[in-house]
């Protein structure tokens, strides 16, 4: 993971286990008994089906301490919005609605 600026984070496909999307990557930290995160999978995976070029990337975040650590994730679902250069333009804790998930890639795509 690389930071340029103090606010800019930037993800690679090594950091989250998995080939960022061409135009987006929705990257969604879960936890094994969070009810929402099964709910949030669900959305995430029929937005990125709908948009051409979006990923959806699930990471477990008991096993990825490291990184959720260092992206200060304080609650799953997690969501970030990775732009086609793996830049977070958005985050969001908690179940995400449909919209707000397709607003969000508005800033991304």
């Amino acid at each position: 993971m690389r930071r340029q600026h103090e606010e800019t984070v930037r993800l690679s496909a090594a950091d989250i286990g998995a080939e960022l999307g061409a135009r987006a990557t929705l990257v969604q930290f879960s936890s094994a008994f969070c009810q929402p995160c099964r709910a949030t999978r669900r959305v995430l995976g029929e937005v990125a089906a709908m948009v051409d070029g979006v990923a959806h990337v699930e990471i477990d975040a008991e096993a990825r301490l490291e990184l959720v650590r260092a992206l200060e994730v304080r609650a799953t679902p997690t969501t970030l919005v990775l732009d086609a250069g793996g830049r977070v333009v958005r985050r969001a804790a908690g179940q995400p609605r449909r919209a707000d998930v397709i607003a969000a890639l508005g800033a991304a795509v």
